[in-house]
């Protein structure tokens, strides 16, 4: 067992992740035992207090705010929180002039959150471009490129969910965005905790992201980093909690007002236990040293190692491949690896113990802090006899193999679910 899941796992007992492959880094890491901590403080609290409650409540939720202030590298960044990243994507759409710039730019790479609610509104008239994510090194400079007066805002990942590519040239698309007048809005949740992002270096951008992957905190923490100039937006999605403050005045005359800052993003009545969990666990990161820089260095280490044993199985491209261009600083804190086979083998490594996942195409293994080289040694093992029983009960044909920057996909008769022109 390697140092730092030597001792890191011992507190994860209750997930077991010493007796498990949880390949599921990326998606869902295990939470520390002290996060039960944080729920039954809830519980004590609610008891105690009854209505009440909601005083330690907001003072669990500032701590969170301090807890992805760290990760973002902006001590004074204004958080709304949410318990979903698509709660706060619709509080911010909601604050577009989307009458007088009908018109939104977006990868064809993005997390189904956004695809999904792109493409309803792409539906009722809002003109949505969707721009190759591939090749993600030009990303960046072909959304900018596409930007134009008409257009709202430019949403776009920091890193993508699929392939692990982390989207350089952020700063410079921020730049392009704010020449035009039209927002910009980053998804960092394959970031924060796998990639160090800085929020201030992108001083106009709006941020989403959450807790629920990297940072172990678990369901209903999300955030929303509102940038300067929004305290002239009045988003229609808006909660009582933005007048949280001023409940016992009067009503203001002349329609809805908005608090300054990031209240004026607030949504409505929650489950504070999610906060309460994720101060515990904020507070279990500081306790152990899991800062940004740290949790960068172990990912890099044992992605590489993943990235290695896989080489080693030596597998036909045909059946299953990855990206090999670029260095491994260009990656994000999972392994991608392509194959028509994907589902199929995510199947057959949940049968050999191994917990993983597909999107598409695409089979990614996610490590985490707390697993050892043997355990990832292992998981990798098994991805090897699989695709050799695949190999022996399926007929593999490569008719049409095209090699596409570094991968290999079949032919024009495979046709993938989550494929982009399908998906929308």
């Amino acid at each position: 067992m390697n140092d730092q899941s030597a001792r890191l796992a011992p507190h994860y007992s209750m997930f077991g992740v010493e007796r498990r492959l949880l390949l599921t880094g990326h998606s869902h890491q295990a939470w520390p035992d002290v996060a039960l901590e944080g729920q039954i403080e809830a519980f004590h609290d609610a008891a105690a207090d009854a209505d009440a409650k909601w005083g330690r409540a907001m003072e669990k939720a500032e701590l969170v705010r301090e807890g992805f202030r760290a990760f973002l590298h902006e001590p004074s960044a204004e958080l709304a929180l949410g318990g979903s990243t698509h709660e706060l994507l619709l509080r911010f759409l909601s604050a577009l002039d989307l009458r007088g710039r009908p018109r939104l730019v977006t990868g064809d790479g993005e997390f189904h959150t956004m695809r999904r609610q792109l493409g309803r509104l792409a539906e009722e008239g809002v003109e949505v471009v969707r721009i190759p994510a591939e090749p993600a090194d030009t990303l960046a400079e072909r959304m900018a490129e596409a930007v134009d007066d008409r257009t709202a805002a430019v949403l776009v990942s920091a890193v993508l969910f699929e392939t692990a590519r982390i989207v350089p040239g952020l700063d410079r698309l921020a730049a392009a965005c704010r020449r035009r007048g039209t927002e910009l809005l980053v998804d960092v949740y394959h970031a924060l905790g796998a990639v160090p992002f800085s929020s201030a270096d992108l001083e106009s951008a709006w941020v989403v992201g959450g807790g629920y992957k990297y940072l172990q905190l678990g369901e209903g923490n999300c955030f929303l980093r509102i940038p300067p100039h929004a305290a002239t937006l009045r988003p229609v999605i808006t909660g009582w909690f933005a007048e949280f403050a001023e409940l016992d005045a009067a009503p203001r005359p002349g329609g809805v007002g908005y608090p300054e800052g990031a209240a004026r993003f607030a949504g409505a009545t929650y489950d504070p236990v999610s906060h309460y969990r994720a101060a515990r666990v904020f507070r279990f990161f500081t306790e152990h040293g899991l800062t940004p820089g740290f949790l960068r260095e172990v990912s890099l280490r044992q992605v590489g190692l993943l990235a290695e044993r896989f080489d080693a199985l030596d597998a036909p491209d045909h059946v299953i491949t990855r990206d090999r261009r670029g260095a491994p600083e260009d990656f994000g804190g999972f392994l991608a690896l392509r194959s028509p086979h994907a589902a199929r083998l995510r199947e057959g490594l949940a049968a050999r113990g191994v917990l993983a996942d597909s999107r598409g195409e695409w089979l990614r293994l996610g490590p985490a802090p707390y697993l050892s080289d043997a355990q990832l040694a292992a998981a990798v093992d098994a991805l090897g006899a699989e695709i050799a029983a695949l190999g022996a009960h399926t007929r593999v044909v490569p008719p049409d193999v095209r090699r596409d920057h570094g991968t290999a996909r079949q032919g024009p008769e495979w046709r993938d679910p989550y494929t982009r022109a399908g998906a929308n």
